[in-house]
Formats: C-alpha cells, structure tokens, sequence
C-alpha cells in the first residue's frame, strides 16, 4: 500500500521491492527443501491497475505464482482462524480485521460467517488517501473520519442489520494487534491464558496522542513496530469508527488471522 501512485498503480519502487522481497523467500524455500508454498496476496495488489501485469512479473522472475485472494475470501478465511482460536464455545462471533488495503468484517456461529463483507479501508490506503502529512493534520483526520464512516454506513451495517447481538466480539491482524498492547488490557484467565482487550474509549483517548507524533516517533511507543508506525494512526480512526457503527463498546484480540486460515484450509483439504 505505500507504494501506490496516484493513478492507482504500483510504482516502480514497490514492484522491485516486491521482487526483491518475494525472491529471496523463493530462493530460502528452495534452499530448506520446501515441499510446497502458500503464496497469496490481498487487496493491494487485488486492486492496483498493474496488479496483473505485476502477477505475471513476479512469477517469470521468481518462480512464485501468487494466489489473488478475493475480499470475502479473506473475511471468510480470517472468520475461520479466529473460529479455530476461540473455539466452538464462543458462540457467535463478530470479527473486526483490518489490513493494508481493506477492512473484513464477519459475523456468525459456523466456521465460517454467515455475513462478511470487504472494504477499502485498510490501514494503508486510508493513510496514503488522507493522511498526507506527517504527522497528519486534524483536517486530514476529520476528513478520513467521515470517509470511513460512510463506507461503513453505505456497505457494511446494513448487511449486518439483521443478525443476531454477538456473543464475543473479536479483532485480529497486526494493525489491531499493535493498537490492543498500546492501548488495551490484558488478562490471564485460568486454563485459558492470556485475554487481551481493546475498549472503544481507550482507543478514542489514544488516536489524537498518536496523530501528534510522526511515524518515527511512534517507534518509540509499546506495540507499534516499524513496519505499523506508517500507517496506525488511519488503522486506528478506521477501527474506531467500524466500533462506533456496529456499537461495540470492546473486542477481544485473536493472535490469529489470514495467515493460519489459509494454513488451517489447506489441512482442511489434505484430510
């Protein structure tokens, strides 16, 4: 996400970037005797206007044909890990998961949700398309505010509208990660373990002290990893108004995400 251009597409940049990257863990594969990889890519790449030419690039010069994943796949998948972590006696579950590029939202009580839906407001692009400046300026923030929470509004709640009140409420990927050890609690439970939670106040408290910071400093706070100082502050106004719209006062934090769902699919299958 922070190498899309303003025509939508990836820059020069990010495509060497991601061949450089993608080839040095083909090349490490290759090297350990992997059996067999599970390349995938989201919906930076899903959505750029180069996204195929890029594809086709990236597997003449790597070897690795990435598997395109579509937005419901994802909340599908994502649904499925947390299902998985938490266990059937969670009942229903309603899922937050933010990426890069969009924002899955699930809710049901199988394995995988009765409703999901993706939208683009993952962490990156909500930062390249509003937050200009580093650190941002309170108009950017406003005005990413209000984006987030029409998008929302316009094709997220009313899918929704009809489910029944979730018995847990659950957020996962490393943006909400990041923002659940800087601004949430964290408990043991005997026989379960560790339980971490993210209120919708803690949150709301944090986002104006983390927008006053630029992306360097923010390395400096508990959570906040190089790779998330970038893009958190959009990550947190996003999450905070995805909580606002579907009324959840907390949520609880699943170390689990897309990764182990596509992981746990493919056992799934080899059974």
């Amino acid at each position: 996400m922070r190498y899309l251009s303003a025509d939508g597409s990836i820059t020069a940049e990010g495509v060497d970037a991601l061949l450089e990257s993608i080839g040095a863990l083909a090349e490490l594969a290759r090297a350990e005797g992997v059996d067999a990889m599970l390349p995938f890519a989201t919906s930076a790449l899903r959505e750029a206007s180069n996204g195929p030419e890029t594809l086709a690039l990236i597997a003449e010069r790597t070897g690795v044909e990435l598997q395109v994943l579509a937005g419901d796949d994802e909340a599908r998948l994502t649904f499925l890990a947390v299902r998985r972590w938490l266990g059937w006696s969670a009942g229903s579950i309603l899922l937050f998961d933010i990426g890069g590029g969009s924002l899955e939202i699930a809710s049901g009580v199988d394995e995988y949700p009765d409703v999901s839906v993706s939208v683009p407001l993952g962490a990156g692009r909500s930062t390249v398309g509003f937050l200009h400046n580093d650190p941002p300026t309170s108009e950017q923030m406003q005005k990413l505010r209000r984006h987030s929470r029409r998008v929302l509004a316009a094709d997220a709640t009313p899918l929704f509208s009809g489910q029944p009140a979730p018995q847990r409420v659950v957020g996962s990927s490393k943006t909400i990660r990041s923002l659940a050890r800087l601004a949430g609690s964290t408990s043991v439970i005997p026989g379960i373990g560790e339980r971490t939670v993210l209120r919708r106040s803690e949150l709301k408290d944090w986002i104006p002290r983390l927008a006053q910071l630029n992306a360097e400093a923010r390395q400096a706070l508990p959570g906040i990893t190089p790779d998330r100082t970038f893009q958190i502050v959009g990550g947190a106004v996003v999450l905070h108004s995805a909580m606002k719209l579907f009324d959840v006062e907390e949520l609880e934090v699943s170390p689990w995400a897309l990764r182990e769902g596509i992981i746990l699919r493919y056992l799934d299958t080899l059974e």
